[in-house]
């Protein structure tokens, strides 16, 4: 497989928004925090299932450093006045032999753009490519926009309500 540390892809989505998937990189740290400044505390929530509006430095460098083997991790930039910023990134993260539990987010201003469903795309294909067989997610109840992500992006989806989240299994293969 191709070094996923230096994937990119152009889109162009409905809108005509114009959107960049790429690879997390180390020296992305202030495009990330400045993406959390600009997402609403109830997007925070339903990612981090609590209110969380700053991050340690452990957490940071957890977000940051990716192998893109065991932790994959893409974002979605776009142009605004000349500049390169994150719109929203998803990843996930191995959990076991065939399994990685994934998770999106996606600033509020470009949420219903259709930048989560083209995040969802790569990361099943690097998924996929990589010998991955399920994604996991725990999503809050009330995030219909996710559950409707997982509902809508064509794979067999696997769901049970538990006792704060719904646990959707998605099967690759």
């Amino acid at each position: 497989m191709d070094d996923l540390s230096h994937y990119s892809v152009v889109e162009r989505l409905r809108g005509g928004l114009t959107l960049e998937i790429r690879a997390l990189r180390p020296d992305d740290r202030a495009g990330l925090l400045a993406a959390v400044d600009h997402t609403s505390a109830q997007s925070l929530y339903r990612r981090f299932f609590g209110a969380k509006r700053h991050f340690t430095d452990k957490e940071i460098a957890f977000f940051l450093n990716v192998d893109f083997t065991s932790h994959v991790a893409l974002v979605a930039t776009v142009d605004e006045d000349g500049e390169r910023v994150i719109v929203g990134g998803a990843r996930y993260v191995v959990t076991q032999p065939g399994q990685a539990e994934v998770a999106f987010t996606v600033i509020d201003h470009y949420q219903g753009r259709g930048v989560g469903a083209a995040l969802m795309r790569h990361l099943v294909d690097i998924a996929r490519r990589s010998g991955l067989a399920e994604l996991t997610a725990e999503i809050l109840p009330g995030n219909a926009p996710m559950l409707k992500l997982f509902e809508r992006c064509g794979l067999p989806l696997g769901r049970r309500r538990e006792a704060e989240a719904v646990h959707v299994v998605l099967r690759l293969t």
